[in-house]
């Protein structure tokens, strides 16, 4: 499976949308920062900096300080397809934030999103 154009994406595209789905949900911002922040290790200053810039998204990700150990607890389904399956690591990772996001997004309570 070709993922090349998902890693190429800008981040500062990919970030708006994230956010968007969020608040049509009555979610906010700092949520969505907070659930980047957890999953990879970046600070909220990087996450708007990131957001301000060309960085891509696949770069996000390879540069992400520390990826939340946690993170591989993400189970579920995200564009038809089961995120714990998905082979490819990079896009693995992409997938666990989108998923997020979507339990987010469904009114999910924030320490189960982190799943703390």
């Amino acid at each position: 499976m070709k993922h090349e154009k998902v890693y190429a994406m800008s981040f500062s595209k990919i970030y708006p949308l994230l956010v968007a789905k969020a608040e049509k949900k009555r979610r906010t911002k700092d949520e969505v920062d907070e659930i980047i922040c957890w999953l990879t290790g970046y600070k909220t200053e990087y996450i708007q900096k990131a957001a301000d810039t060309s960085v891509t998204y696949g770069d996000f990700f390879k540069n992400a300080p520390r990826l939340n150990p946690n993170r591989k607890l993400i189970k579920g389904v995200v564009c038809k397809v089961r995120v714990e399956d998905i082979q490819e690591p990079l896009m693995q990772e992409i997938r666990y934030l989108d998923k997020l996001i979507d339990e987010l997004a469904k009114g999910k309570a924030m320490d189960k999103i982190l799943r703390e």
